[in-house]
């Protein structure tokens, strides 16, 4: 707790003179702490991809997955505390099936993700309550084609062509930002997500780290699940290359220099 915060952190429906509230400052320095997620929406679908940090080499291999099915054609991947996402999924599950309950038809993008900042900003407003440690990354199909949205612990929700949170989110969104997402094919960004991944994570904090897929995309038939095999093969194999091959290039740069 620092000297500008003593007495307006307590709470999190206490606003600090200078407009801040402390405890969303601090669910998001949780975020900022935990493993890189990123998603990219291309011209046929949405890809998520997820930096597990593993603690342990005794973990079971695809346990505690960060990436979790919320409903038929929505995926949500994470950064932050995995209880906390547990929470948001199973809301967004009960919202979701209460949507088709009541008008016969799969929610659309953009409502269930209002629906869910909503819940998530409600949790900021009362002293009882800590806000959730935790940013989302919803992927979602609808009548209006592949969606990405991303919810912030503080309950602000926008649409993304591509986003990344987690510790290592500068070095992705460069990436990403150089990536030419409308006319890319969810194959290639499988590939490309991959990619960022491997080069976001840092091994001299984080030596052991699994990489989790999923997409929602016409070849899943617009159905989020994780990607088939070879595909993950396949995209871990060119990640692989590039994060060599950049490595190569660095070597040469240094030998130059000398």
């Amino acid at each position: 707790m620092t000297s500008i915060g003593t007495g307006y952190d307590l709470s999190v429906s206490t606003y600090s003179p200078d407009g801040r509230v402390f405890q969303v400052e601090y669910a998001q320095k949780a975020v900022d702490n935990s493993g890189t997620a990123i998603g990219l929406r291309v011209k046929d679908g949405v890809v998520l991809a997820v930096e597990k940090i593993k603690h342990s080499r005794l973990l079971v291999p695809h346990s505690n997955r960060r990436i979790m099915t919320a409903g038929k054609h929505i995926g949500i991947a994470s950064a932050g505390w995995m209880s906390d996402t547990r929470h948001l999924v199973k809301r967004v599950r009960e919202e979701s099936r209460s949507y088709t309950d009541v008008y016969k038809t799969k929610v659309p993008a953009h409502i269930i993700a209002e629906r869910l900042a909503m819940y998530v900003q409600a949790y900021t407003l009362y002293s009882s309550v800590r806000p959730f440690g935790v940013s989302t990354l919803l992927a979602c199909t609808d009548a209006k084609g592949p969606q990405l949205y991303m919810i912030e612990p503080s309950g602000y929700y926008v649409g993304y062509r591509g986003c990344a949170v987690g510790k290592g989110k500068q070095v992705a969104k460069t990436e990403i930002e150089k990536l030419d997402l409308d006319n890319m094919t969810v194959r290639e960004a499988v590939k490309e997500a991959a990619r960022i991944i491997y080069s976001a994570h840092d091994d001299t904090k984080d030596k052991l780290f699994e990489l989790e897929l999923s997409w929602v995309c016409k070849e899943s038939n617009d159905l989020h699940v994780h990607v088939p095999q070879d595909v993950y093969d396949d995209a871990v194999q060119h990640a692989e290359r590039s994060l060599n091959d950049d490595e190569d290039d660095n070597e040469m740069d240094d030998d130059e220099d000398l």
